[in-house]
């Protein structure tokens, strides 16, 4: 004794009615009532959807069961909620997509919705590689784990044949139990427990002796991943159906993101290299030559000309000695920001030494001397030893920029 007939009699069958006399049914209805040939009648629109959300549920062997025992309610939170599968799919998976022997020619062309098959989750790696390499372009051969279809038994899982669908969850794996709890009607899923939740059964005996019956087995592949000259971090390199394997489902893809490690030597921006080259003062004022290690084991030699008088941070360009561009049609620039060593304190005691240099540097155009009427007492400069705290060389003043602390200058960097 069913409970409620409202879908048999939406779809004008009885309760007893075999899968045969469903199935006509709802044949005869959905052409009757289909949008396509009811242009403009909302009311034959909604008859469809009502009719072949009717034959979604009576169609399924368990969500009959359930309707048929605890009504319309008992599908509460699954199919009976509108949550199913839609009127046109619905009717494009029955009439396999394309209308009924042909006779509706493009009628119902519009109303195919086929998605397809599933396909395995993207596999996504990280591949860290060296300024060097991505100046010179390499190819890497990376290896991964993934799954394939087991090639002894073909993906199915034993025998041939062996393998049949379970029959207590129809092949899902899990079943739909309702429970009575005073007025309401508990509905909720579980493990199927004649096939553990494989959706299949197959005997000991007969199962593949290769992937115990799991269908696919760990396989190791080795992929060439093309790192071109110039690439940029976050640039991804995809590989179309390398990726994990299952059966009725197409092969996932693999992407590897490229990621450039740090340089000990080499800061890059875009495709300009920064080096940080320390020069003593003779170089920086006398001027001398720097030789600088390139990506490529190469040894740039860049010459600092007498009396160009290099300021500490001031930062030179030589053009074209950057990162190749991406399209490798040209090369970014090598910006050098210059660190000038001082030398040690009582570096001579020779006074003559400091003559000399008073006699060849320009004089400075810094005025610093007392009125003629000061008096003047001496003092002595001592060494500040900041490791035991204290005056920390700054003020708040300083901090927020608005004011230059009277004993430093700011060190700007001239790009040139």
């Amino acid at each position: 004794m069913v409970k409620d007939t409202k879908f048999y009699d939406i779809l004008g069958v009885s309760p007893n009615a075999t899968e045969q006399e469903l199935k006509k049914a709802y044949k005869t209805g959905a052409l009757k009532h289909h949008p396509d040939k009811n242009h403009n009648n909302p009311e034959a629109e909604h008859k469809f959807k009502e009719i072949s959300h009717a034959y979604e549920i009576l169609s399924d062997s368990q969500k009959r069961q359930i309707y048929d025992q605890y009504g319309e309610a008992g599908l509460e939170g699954g199919a009976g909620d509108g949550g199913g599968m839609a009127a046109e799919d619905l009717f494009a998976q029955f009439f396999g997509g394309g209308g009924l022997g042909g006779g509706f020619g493009g009628m119902f062309g519009g109303m195919n919705h086929q998605r397809g098959p599933s396909k395995a989750k993207t596999i996504y790696h990280v591949h860290n590689v060296s300024l060097e390499d991505i100046y010179r372009g390499k190819v890497s051969k990376l290896a991964l784990q993934r799954s394939i279809i087991c090639p002894k038994c073909e993906g199915r899982g034993g025998k041939e044949g062996a393998v049949r669908k379970c029959q207590g969850c129809d092949g899902q794996g899990t079943k739909t139990m309702m429970r009575q709890m005073g007025p309401m009607i508990q509905r909720f899923q579980t493990v199927c427990p004649d096939c553990n939740g494989e959706g299949e059964i197959v005997k000991d005996k007969d199962r593949c002796k290769q992937c115990f019956a799991k269908k696919t087995v760990v396989d190791r592949k080795v992929l060439h991943v093309h790192i071109d000259r110039g690439v940029r971090s976050g640039t991804k390199v995809e590989f179309r159906g390398e990726g994990d394997q299952a059966p009725g489902i197409l092969a996932g893809d693999v992407v590897f993101q490229i990621e450039q490690k740090p340089h000990p030597r080499f800061t890059r921006q875009d495709d300009n290299l920064i080096y940080k080259a320390e020069i003593d003062l003779v170089t920086a004022l006398a001027g001398g030559t720097i030789y600088i290690e390139h990506l490529d084991d190469r040894w740039l030699s860049v010459e600092i000309l007498p009396g160009e008088a290099i300021a500490p941070g001031t930062l030179k360009m030589v053009r074209g000695q950057g990162m190749p561009s991406p399209r490798h049609h040209d090369f970014g620039n090598l910006y050098i920001q210059f660190n000038v060593k001082f030398p040690e304190k009582g570096w001579t005691q020779d006074p003559a030494a400091f003559t000399a240099l008073r006699k060849f540097l320009p004089t400075s155009e810094v005025v610093n001397t007392a009125p003629d009427e000061a008096m003047t007492e001496p003092v002595d400069l001592e060494d500040v030893d900041n490791s035991r705290g204290g005056f920390s060389g700054a003020t708040d003043e300083d901090e927020s920029g608005d004011h230059e602390h009277p004993g430093g200058e700011r060190v700007q960097c001239a790009t040139q």
